[in-house]
């Protein structure tokens, strides 16, 4: 008994050393007289649970209190690596900017072509008179304003006469504003339209704008409606021109006999802005 007594008083001492909460009634318990060796068995086993069960749950309290710590911690290092990032993206925000220069690529196929605006005059000698032209890719065949379209029959062959059809402020020679021009027929188009198919004929004209000096097919419809007496299809530009769109004249009005110096050129282009602006 007296081993067991030691052992009983060796735990007690220990989990106290060990800083375990022990009740007022398990220390009365420890010091009252055990008067057999049944009850100090008894006792002794009521008193080591009652030692565990203290020291167990405050271990496991322990336990909780280190994992908080642990996420605590792991949180305040993830915050901190954080602000570090933070902190260099604004360092880098306050450096002064470094300008790039990249050279842009050329396209070797451009070297020998001529650049157009989105607006050109255009030079018919054939007819003798200038015509402000809308540049557009979009469109396969050029196109000249026409009226009075007469097709005939010429040494076997099929022609067409016409006149220019254009409104009072169009800017062009006067002296052909009213002028038959004749011209055979290369070929012709059908064009569907929202009354049905339409047949036009398409002619061949010597056309002039700034060096380009070319043979031009036009199919002959009246334009009046539109904002430009001529348009200029990608037929005529393929492998000899690219369109600038941000620009408009980019080379001079061409000079006819009869007609207005180049010089005169610019409010006829202003004029062709205002509009256009409006539009």
């Amino acid at each position: 008994m007296s081993n067991r007594y030691s052992y009983l008083m060796a735990c007690v001492g220990l989990s106290l050393l060990a800083g375990c909460a022990w009740s007022p009634q398990a220390q009365e318990e420890a010091h009252s007289t055990l008067a057999t060796t049944d009850q100090v068995d008894a006792r002794f086993m009521q008193l080591q649970a009652a030692v565990e069960s203290q020291c167990g749950g405050q271990q496991e309290h322990q336990v909780e209190q280190r994992q908080r710590l642990d996420r605590l911690d792991a949180d305040v290092r993830e915050v901190g690596s954080l602000l570090r990032g933070l902190k260099s993206d604004i360092d880098n925000v306050n450096r002064d900017p470094k300008t790039v220069v990249r050279d842009c690529a050329v396209d070797s196929d451009i070297g020998n072509k001529a650049i157009l605006g989105r607006a050109e005059w255009i030079g018919l000698p054939s007819i003798g008179t200038y015509l402000q032209a809308r540049v557009d890719s979009g469109a396969d065949t050029s196109s000249l304003s026409a009226r009075e379209i007469t097709p005939f029959e010429r040494d076997g062959e099929n022609w067409v006469k016409f006149k220019l059809a254009l409104e009072g402020d169009d800017a062009v020679v006067d002296a052909i504003r009213d002028k038959w021009i004749e011209a055979p027929i290369e070929r012709r188009v059908r064009v569907v339209q929202s009354n049905g198919e339409a047949s036009r004929p398409v002619i061949s004209l010597l056309m002039t704008l700034g060096s380009i000096r070319e043979q031009v097919e036009f199919t002959l419809s009246d334009r009046r409606q539109l904002s430009y007496p001529a348009l200029l299809g990608r037929r005529f530009m393929m492998d000899i021109a690219v369109i600038d769109v941000a620009e408009r004249y980019m080379h001079p009005r061409p000079e006819f006999p009869e007609g207005a110096p180049s010089s005169d050129a610019s409010a006829d282009e202003a004029r062709d802005s205002n509009a256009e602006t409006s539009n």
